[in-house]
Order: C-alpha cells, then sequence, then structure tokens
C-alpha cells in the first residue's frame, strides 16, 4: 500500500522525454526537450521545468504559462496537448516545435524564399498578438524570439505565456525573472510619466518591433540597437519605426498592421502568404476560385520552402481533394509536391488518392491523370496497377474523345512495365490492333504504332515475334503519312527482334512496296531501312557465324544492350521511342462536336466528309514538319531518347486548313482511290496495295466525337496469339469476312509464283471490287433518301 503512494506520478506522463534542443538556456524557466507518444510514436515537444531547482517564483510562473496555454485555442499559438506535475519536475508536452533562433541559422542567408517566408512568420506572429489583445483582451508581456517557435510546418507559434496578463488588470509591467529579457521591456516601464498613455497592445506592439529587428539582424544585443534598422526591408521600416516608438499610444493595433501590410504592395501581400491564407479559407471558396487558385500555384511551389509545401500545403490540397469540390486541377500541384515525400509517406498520403482518382469518370480528371503519370507510376506496386488503375485506364481505349483515346495510348508507354502477363500482352494488344486498324484518328493510329515500338522490349519473346512485324507492315499501308513512317520506324526500331528468314520473307518485300511512296520523307525512311537490313543479310552472308549474335534478342525477355547487331538502327531507335505524333486532340483541351450537315453534292463525287475535315489534319503540314524532325534523326545515333514531349510526328499546334480535294490523294498510296469516311473499317482489305479503299464510303457526314459509341468487347475475344496482325499476303483477302471476331489472324503464306494462279487470283479480285462498288452505290442511294444511317444498323 506504502508502495502506491511512493510511486513516481511522472511514469503515468503518455510521453517519453527525450534529449533537450538547446536554444533556451537563459531565456525560459522551460528547458525544452524531444519526446514521443508512447504507443503511436508522433513526435512531440516537451517543455521541462525542474522543481527541486527552481525558486518558488518561477514554479509560480511556469503553472501559470501551463494554465494560460491550456485555455488558447489560436492557428498561431502553440498548440498544448497535456501536462504533468509532481513534486520533482513539471512537464507541458505541445506539439513538435523548435527554438525560433535556431530554426532561423538553418534557413538560407538571402535569397527571394527566405524573403517570403519571414514575411510569413510575422504575419503570423502579429494575427496572434491581434487575438490575444483584441479578442481576448489579454497582453502578452513577453514578446521576443525566445517566446516564438517553429513547428514541422514551418508555422510561427507563439509561446512563452509566463507574464500573460488582463489588460484590464493596470498599466503597469510585469517584473521579468530573467535579467536576460529586461532589453525587451517597453521605455514605459521605467517612465512613469508615460505610463499613463499605456494602451492594451502597446507593450506587445513593442514586443512585435523587437522580434522584428532579431528575425532580420539576429539576436538583439541591446534596447538601444533597435534605432539601427540593419537589413530590415524598405517595406516594412514604415511599420517597425512606429512599433518602436518612444510615446506608446502612437504604436498602431496589430490589427490594422495586418490591413496595411495585406494591401497590394505591402509586406504580407505576395504568394507564400497568399497562398496559405487561402488553403485556411479553402472551404469558403466557390468552385472557380478554387479552379484558379489550384491552376496558378503549381510554379510558385518552386519558391516556397520545402518544410512548408511537405507539411503544410500538401496535406491541404489532400484534404481539398478527398472533401472538397476541388476537382483534377489540384493534381498537379499535388504530384509536384509528391516528389518531396519519402516512399512510406508517399504510399500512406498520395497513392490512395491516386487509386480513387481512376475511378473517375469525369473527363477532365482522367486526362490530367494519364498526362502526369509518369511522375507517380514509379510510386505504384505492380500488384496495384493490375488489379485497380489497368482495368479504369483500359476504359479510355474505347471512349468517344479521341483525346482520352490518345493518352489512354501514350500512358502503356508507362504502364507497360509493371503490366502482368494478360494485361499487357493480351489486353494491351487487343486494343492496339483495334486502334491501329479502325480508329478514324490518324494521329492516334500513328502514335498506336509508336507506342507498340517503345513497348516491345516488354512483351513476351512469342507474342513479340508474332505481332510486331504485321503490326508495323499494316501500319505501312495506312493511307496517313505519318502512320506509314511509324511504321517503318518501328521496324527499324526494332530490327533485333526479327528473324533473318523473316527479314528476307516478309519485311523487306513489304519496305519495297513503300520505295515508291507519294510522299519523300517516308521514301527516305524506308530506302534508309532497306539499306539496314540489307547490310545485316549480307553480313551474314558472308559470316554465316554471326547469324546466332543478330538474332540473340529474338527469343529473350530483356534485350542485350551490347548487341552489335541493333547500332546501325540507332537514328530510328531515336526517331520511334523519342516522339510521339502530336494529333490534333493533343493541342485541345476538349472537343466540340461537329455541327451535322448535309452535303450538296452526291455522294458518288470524291468530296472529303465532315467527319475527315474535322478528325484528319492537313498532310502537307504534317509531312512538312516530319520531314524536318527526320532530318534531325538522320544526324542522331543515340539511345532511348524519353523527350518525346518536346518534339513530335509532324506538328499540328500550328492551325491547318481542311484538306482540299485536290491535296487528298497526296496521302494515298498508288493505285488507291480517296478515303471518303469512316463506314467500311470492317470490310477493308488489308491483305492487298491494290485493294480499292473506296469501301470506306461517305457514311459520317457531319459527325463529332460524341457520336461515336465505344466498341464493345464481344465474349469468347481470341488471345492475341491467334490474330493476324496482316502481313500483307497477296491472297489474305480471299476469306476475308465481315467479322473482326471471325477474321483469321495467321499470316498466310505465298503459294508459289505460277503465273495461273496469280491470274486467278487477279481476276477475282477485280470480281470482289466490281461487287462491293454495286453495293456501295445502293448503300448511298438508300442513305440519300432514307437520311444518315445510324451506328448499330445492320449493314446491307
Amino acid at each position: 500500500m506504502w508502495s502506491f503512494f511512493s510511486r513516481d506520478p511522472s511514469k503515468d506522463f503518455p510521453f517519453d522525454v527525450g534529449e533537450p534542443i538547446p536554444g533556451l538556456e537563459d531565456k525560459s524557466v522551460w528547458s525544452l526537450h524531444k519526446a514521443k507518444k508512447k504507443g503511436s510514436g508522433e513526435e512531440v515537444s516537451v517543455f521541462v521545468f525542474d522543481v527541486k531547482n527552481g525558486s518558488e517564483t518561477q514554479l509560480d510562473v511556469a503553472k501559470a504559462a501551463v494554465k494560460r496555454l491550456k485555455t488558447l485555442r489560436h492557428p498561431s499559438i502553440l498548440t498544448y496537448l497535456d501536462s504533468l506535475e509532481s513534486e520533482k519536475v513539471l512537464y507541458m508536452a505541445t506539439e513538435y516545435v523548435e527554438p525560433l533562433e535556431t530554426h532561423l541559422t538553418q534557413l538560407s542567408k538571402e535569397g527571394h524564399q527566405r524573403e517570403l517566408y519571414l514575411a510569413w512568420g510575422i504575419f503570423q506572429i502579429t494575427r496572434a498578438l491581434s487575438f490575444l489583445n483584441n479578442d481576448g483582451n489579454l497582453r502578452h508581456n513577453n514578446v521576443c524570439m525566445s517566446s516564438v517557435f517553429v513547428n514541422s510546418a514551418g508555422e510561427w507559434k507563439l509561446g512563452g505565456l509566463e507574464y500573460v496578463a488582463g489588460a484590464s488588470e493596470g498599466t503597469g509591467l510585469p517584473i521579468k525573472i530573467l535579467p536576460v529579457l529586461e532589453k525587451y521591456d517597453a521605455p514605459e516601464k521605467c517612465d512613469s510619466s508615460k505610463q499613463r498613455f499605456v494602451t492594451k497592445c502597446s507593450t506587445d506592439m513593442w514586443g512585435l518591433g523587437c522580434l522584428i529587428w532579431e528575425a532580420f539582424n539576429g539576436p538583439l544585443p541591446q534596447q538601444a540597437q533597435l534605432k539601427d534598422l540593419g537589413n530590415i526591408p524598405k517595406q516594412l521600416s514604415t511599420v517597425y519605426c512606429e512599433l518602436v516608438g518612444a510615446n506608446p499610444s502612437s504604436r498602431p493595433n496589430p490589427a490594422d498592421i495586418i490591413t496595411r501590410c495585406r494591401k497590394l504592395g505591402g509586406y504580407f501581400k505576395n504568394d507564400l502568404v497568399d497562398t496559405l491564407l487561402f488553403l485556411e479559407e479553402i472551404q469558403i471558396k466557390d468552385k472557380g476560385e478554387k479552379n484558379r487558385f489550384f491552376s496558378a500555384i503549381t510554379p510558385q511551389l518552386d519558391n516556397f520552402p520545402e518544410n512548408v509545401c511537405r507539411h503544410k500545403i500538401l496535406p491541404q490540397l489532400i484534404t481539398a481533394f478527398e472533401y472538397g469540390d476541388a476537382g483534377s486541377v489540384v493534381l498537379m500541384p499535388m504530384f509536384k509536391l509528391g516528389r518531396l515525400l519519402d516512399e512510406p509517406d508517399y504510399q500512406k498520403k498520395v497513392v490512395p488518392c491516386v487509386v480513387k482518382l481512376f475511378t473517375s469518370t469525369d473527363r477532365a480528371t482522367r486526362i490530367r491523370l494519364l498526362q502526369q503519370l509518369e511522375h507517380f507510376i514509379g510510386h505504384l506496386q505492380a500488384a496495384t496497377v493490375n488489379d485497380q488503375i489497368f482495368p479504369q485506364v483500359a476504359h479510355g481505349f474505347m471512349d468517344t474523345n479521341p483525346t482520352i483515346r490518345e493518352q489512354t495510348v501514350k500512358s502503356v508507354i508507362h504502364l507497360a512495365p509493371k503490366l502482368n502477363y494478360n494485361n499487357l500482352n493480351v489486353e494491351v494488344l487487343r486494343h492496339f490492333a483495334r486502334l491501329q486498324s479502325k480508329d478514324d484518328q490518324g494521329g492516334i493510329r500513328t502514335n498506336t504504332t509508336v507506342c507498340l515500338g517503345k513497348i516491345a522490349q516488354h512483351l513476351h519473346p512469342q507474342i513479340r515475334q508474332k505481332v510486331l512485324i504485321s503490326a508495323f507492315i499494316r501500319a505501312m499501308r495506312d493511307p496517313f503519312p505519318p502512320a506509314r513512317s511509324a511504321g517503318v520506324l518501328a521496324l527499324a526500331a526494332t530490327q533485333q527482334y526479327f528473324l533473318l528468314s523473316e527479314v528476307a520473307v516478309r519485311i523487306l518485300p513489304a519496305l519495297c512496296q513503300l520505295t515508291v511512296d507519294p510522299e519523300k520523307s517516308v521514301r527516305d525512311n524506308v530506302f534508309r531501312t532497306i539499306k539496314g537490313f540489307l547490310g545485316k543479310l549480307e553480313k551474314v552472308s558472308e559470316d554465316p557465324s554471326l547469324r546466332e549474335s543478330m538474332e540473340a534478342d529474338v527469343h529473350t525477355a530483356t534485350p542485350s544492350l551490347s548487341n552489335a547487331a541493333a547500332t546501325w538502327a540507332g537514328w530510328a531507335v531515336t526517331a520511334v521511342t523519342s516522339k510521339f505524333y502530336r494529333s490534333q486532340s493533343d493541342t485541345v483541351k476538349s472537343i466540340t462536336p461537329v455541327a451535322s450537315k448535309t452535303l450538296s453534292k452526291p455522294g458518288s463525287l470524291e468530296q472529303p466528309s465532315s467527319s475527315s475535315i474535322s478528325t484528319t489534319t492537313s498532310s502537307v503540314t504534317s509531312m512538312t514538319s516530319l520531314e524536318q524532325e527526320e532530318s534531325k534523326g538522320a544526324e542522331s545515333v543515340s539511345d532511348y531518347d524519353e523527350t518525346w514531349d518536346t518534339e513530335n510526328w509532324g506538328e499540328m499546334d500550328t492551325p491547318a486548313s481542311p484538306p482540299s480535294t485536290a491535296s487528298e490523294p497526296k496521302s494515298l498510296l498508288p493505285g488507291t482511290k480517296e478515303k471518303k469516311g469512316t463506314d467500311g473499317w470492317d470490310m477493308e482489305e488489308w491483305g492487298s496495295l491494290e485493294e480499292d479503299l473506296a469501301a470506306e464510303s461517305g457514311q459520317g457526314e457531319g459527325w463529332g466525337t460524341t457520336d461515336f459509341v465505344p466498341v464493345e468487347d464481344t465474349a469468347g475475344t481470341k488471345s492475341v496469339n491467334t490474330y493476324n496482325w496482316g502481313d500483307g499476303t497477296k491472297e489474305e483477302s480471299a476469306n476475308r469476312t465481315q467479322s473482326w471476331e471471325d477474321t483469321e489472324w495467321e499470316p498466310l503464306e505465298e503459294t508459289g509464283g505460277a503465273s495461273s494462279r496469280l491470274e486467278e487470283a487477279r481476276k477475282k479480285r477485280e470480281e470482289r471490287k466490281l461487287q462491293r462498288q454495286k453495293e456501295l452505290e445502293a448503300r448511298r442511294a438508300t442513305r440519300l433518301t432514307g437520311g444518315p444511317m445510324k451506328l448499330g444498323t445492320k449493314k446491307i
């Protein structure tokens, strides 16, 4: 029983007191210690007063400080957590802080960042004094550098409440126990004739002047030094002189100081103070104000102190996203500040927000997420990417908005290293096969080819061998010139994955057909690529032992960086991996549907539809920039260059006039007619270069982007192993059907060179062309009389 009463009560204190923090040795009755909360390990600070070695007066002052801190709650006043009094010691636990003097010595001595930060700190102390003097009707009586502390978020907190007294308790000033604090006493303390002019805030305003002097010039040696402004900025000098004036009644009220200095040109009017005040009041701001704020904050963050960004601004941004209507505009500053976090904090604070964002149906949010993917993909676990993020991203492949589809294709570059076998080798390639052949946007078809070349190293070797050649040859037959260039460059950039037999039998014949391409830039790339492939074949012909090293990467999951066979195509590697084609949808933030209109000319005339005008830009403009880009690529033999956003395949940022009928044939292959729409994608004969592309006739006159509906995945979709990506054999189209799923995707081999067989095949093609033309004429006539054909209706 007696052991119970003799038990040390300090053991019940819920904090483990650690090592002391220097800075308060002779300036306070307290000593400051680091501490951790028992159980959670949360860092706090504990002010310790040694009862045994302290005087009775000092103990009374310390108890008064605890009592005051318990009852005062303000964002700029030290946050009280707990306290404990025993016969030996008095503990007072607060949020984790350090003395202001210690903190300022760690800041850079000069620079814009320090200036902004000091303005924010002085503003906070002025605000705290306004609360005490005006709202609490109290006087602090001890304002100086030793009574101000800084927390982990860089916020200045007013402490040192040992001498707080009510404003109605007389004009006399308390006697400071510690002699070192007497230099901060106002001059009226020793001049009884001036005490009748003392106001409720005059004493604290003198102390605020002392604090301002010390913030810019260091610790105050003696009171006479206050006459020398030193490093105090000109903006603040007028207010400072009023604060340290000899007449107490002339010193301004802290509320008036805030009002004056917050005006345009005032000391408290800067980006950091504006930003932090807005975040404190964000709950009462309307959506328009929030959008403007978050759009403007990103470039300003570089001028803010790191601890303020990490512990003050970033938590506010996350809170604004989770519990407010900040929307997608908060993403850019949030991801930029997320880099300051260590990995455990990032996983805890940012990753849950990212996963939640990917479930959003808001298109603006999805686009911003996909654009910022590279900034946070490295922090995401593979399981999170495959189970929670990729299923949401995959919806973008079938979105009706071209911008969403294009950004989704580009995002695969960053997702590919973390995707599992099924998601990458089956799901992604299934969507790529459809986009490359059926998407009405030439830029998206081009970027699909570019992306496939960039992710080739991550594909399974068997899938890679089966898919790449067919996919790139298909791109080489695209009517859009940059798409053909992308196919050629992709073949050269991924040449280490092809067997030499495939080079001779499939790749070179397909490349030779483009040596007469109407676009010179395409022809230049083709000739360069052909020379490279022929060089490989010649080397192996001279020395067959090189064949093994040439094909070393064909069946390996991770390509060899030292493969000498890849060096000749360095120009193509740079071209295909450094730049995406920037389509029209990449330069606009929202797609405005094109108004429907009826063409006055008959459908049989080769008049481009409004769909093609709205979704395809001038090939002349595209190829001018493409030639410039390729001339640069020819000089470069560097490795993968990931700065593909700075330059692009065929710059489309400049406005281009809609292509006229006279310029359209320049974009088509020899022997083909003008493409007039998107109706006949499923009837396209990719097996022959001589097929009539008029099958894509003018349905969709006046289509807007909102008229497209997602292509639904039907049951029983085949594995990508069974897809035939269209290798260009002349008999491939013989058994072509209308259905995407029923199409045989395995490449068909040539059956010899007998002239009779070739003649028979040619006649069959001619018959099919005539039959198809008759069907299309009938459909045009029906459409002209019956109105525009709707998606989903049964085709003739």
